[in-house]
């Protein structure tokens, strides 16, 4: 019998690998494995110690140092923004989270005006905690009156530069990119556009004055590991940032998170809760100093239980998957290190690029004419399936009715078919699927067509499948439907289509499941519903035609 414990495995090498694979493929092209981010970055299906070490010239070494050397020691402060109708409300709301483990004073959006007992009743609270006020009204800002502790460590979170110099402890600075994210920046761009604004800052004075004053604002999407990164990436591009105003050594450089709105939809809402774990989870092991995380329901209203979920995502992060145990959890994954070093020369690219057009300030035409590029590549996937938000694009729930209420506002990604839910529930679609063939054979394009039709939230009627074509011809012709799809498989589509439009009442619209070279729009078929098609043009333009036909 052979002694396990000298039995040895040969490690493959990335070609032999490679070869494996192909040959898996059965015919299929090896590039059929690479995906291409929005970021133009090719993601592999394998990473290796040896393609790492080739992607950053042998400096890995050094990559992992300076990410490490450059972030305070410590976890993540968790801060949770508190809400309100009144100042009462939000002072008892904010107090209660300190005690249930938050750490920071947020202010969320709040429905009351920020009047003198308002900001007196605030500073009184930031005097006693440290706090990351999120500027949405300027009228705020005048709680520094009112804040006896001129030591408290704070955030001022803007757009623009605020100077409070007798609070030594407060950053005031920030290097704020979440207008951009919401604008549908890349990571890429968001990391060029914060080393931009830190730029304009250091102008106005000199890099020494500004390390002590800024920080940088992200909004942590969906995609895991990219978040990472990018978190990670940044502190190797404000290390090269620093040097090149002559300062070797520079200080960590302050990062705060927050999960980002633009994957959160109304419908399915639970689906954001997830959606938030995932962006939380990735912001605490890319780095991030500060951390919160919204209500999944803050679109419509945050109530008390959806703050106490949001506030124990960050809690459970915190103090039980133990990664604030290790330090720097990430460093020396291959692909995420692969991930970090692609970021960081694109977005130094970038960055020199808006530097050459005269700066932030001077760049705007050619930074919003990128952040439209990638926001219009960013819907288009989204209504092409490409990009699933689950719940809304795909396996949606076809009976669940949109919520009116707005509470918060920002570009959102599944708004195009919030927006298909209200079209077609002010004016309804009747459907009906007809099935030709065998169930096994027509229930696959059968299930696609309920799915689509179910992000517009229309529930069709299933005709039961036949392989007559008699009585397909006579369910056709008989139908109450505005709109009725033919499922069936290639083969029988082909061999059944022109009968069956012979026999389509006037008003009613078909389409047919599948992509056909063959055009039988001449014969009275609407269009095809397809895997790849853009969903949203496609049930916008059912909904003017069904209006048109009904004139």
């Amino acid at each position: 019998m052979t002694n396990m414990r000298e039995v040895t495995f040969q490690e493959p090498t990335y070609e032999e690998w490679k070869v494996a694979a192909e040959s898996a493929l059965k015919g299929k092209p090896f590039t059929s494995l690479l995906t291409k981010t929005i970021e133009g970055i090719t993601l592999e299906p394998l990473y290796t110690k040896e393609t790492l070490l080739e992607k950053v010239d042998g400096k890995l070494e050094e990559q992992i140092s300076t990410i490490r050397t450059m972030k305070t020691d410590g976890a993540f402060g968790v801060a949770q923004e508190a809400f309100g109708t009144t100042i009462e409300e939000f002072v008892a709301q904010a107090k209660e989270s300190i005690k249930r483990g938050n750490e920071f004073i947020s202010v969320g959006k709040v429905s009351f005006e920020w009047t003198s007992e308002a900001l007196q009743q605030l500073g009184a609270l930031l005097s006693e905690n440290p706090f990351r006020l999120n500027v949405q009204d300027s009228r705020v800002l005048d709680v520094f009156k009112y804040i006896e502790n001129k030591q408290q460590v704070g955030y001022v979170q803007s757009n623009e530069a605020i100077y409070l110099p007798e609070f030594p402890n407060v950053r005031t600075l920030s290097a704020y990119t979440l207008d951009a994210h919401y604008e549908g920046a890349t990571s890429t761009q968001e990391l060029a556009i914060a080393l931009a604004k830190a730029a304009e800052l250091v102008k106005m004075s000199s890099f020494e004055e500004v390390e002590g004053k800024i920080f940088t604002s992200f909004a942590v999407d969906t995609h895991f590991f990219m978040a990472i990164a990018k978190i990670r990436a940044y502190r190797i591009l404000w290390k090269a940032f620093a040097q090149a105003y002559g300062i070797s050594n520079p200080a960590p450089v302050k990062i705060l998170t927050e999960t980002s709105l633009r994957s959160f939809s109304k419908l399915d809402v639970y689906v954001n809760l997830l959606r938030a774990g995932n962006e939380a989870f990735a912001a605490v092991i890319g780095g991030a100093d500060v951390l919160t995380v919204h209500p999944h329901n803050i679109l419509t209203a945050p109530t008390k239980q959806s703050v106490r979920i949001a506030r124990n995502v960050a809690l459970v992060v915190k103090e039980e998957s133990h990664v604030t145990k290790v330090i720097d959890p990430a460093g020396g994954s291959y692909f995420i290190e692969t991930l970090t070093n692609d970021l960081v020369k694109d977005a130094w690219a970038y960055f020199l690029k808006i530097q050459d057009a005269g700066g932030y300030k001077a760049a705007q035409s050619l930074i919003e004419a990128d952040l439209k590029t990638s926001w219009n590549e960013r819907i288009e996937n989204v209504k092409k399936r490409k990009t699933v938000l689950v719940g809304t694009n795909n396996y949606a729930d076809a009976t669940e009715e949109l919520p009116k209420e707005n509470f918060v506002e920002v570009n959102r990604l599944a708004q195009p078919f919030e927006e298909l839910r209200e079209l077609f529930t002010k004016k309804p679609l009747k459907a009906e699927i007809l099935a030709f063939g065998e169930l096994k054979t027509t229930k696959p394009r059968t299930d696609f067509v309920k799915g689509v039709l179910a992000t517009a939230g229309i529930v069709p009627t299933l005709i039961e499948p036949t392989t007559d074509i008699e009585v397909a011809k006579a369910a056709l012709a008989s139908t109450t439907a505005d709109y009725v799809v033919i499922s069936a498989t290639d083969e029988d589509t082909q061999l059944i289509m022109e009968q069956l439009l012979a026999s389509k009442p006037e008003k009613v619209l078909v389409d047919v499941a599948g992509k056909f070279a063959t055009d039988w729009t001449e014969k009275g078929l609407n269009g095809y519903v397809f895997a790849g098609m853009d969903m949203y043009e496609k049930l916008v333009t059912i909904h003017a035609s069904m209006k048109e036909v009904q004139r």
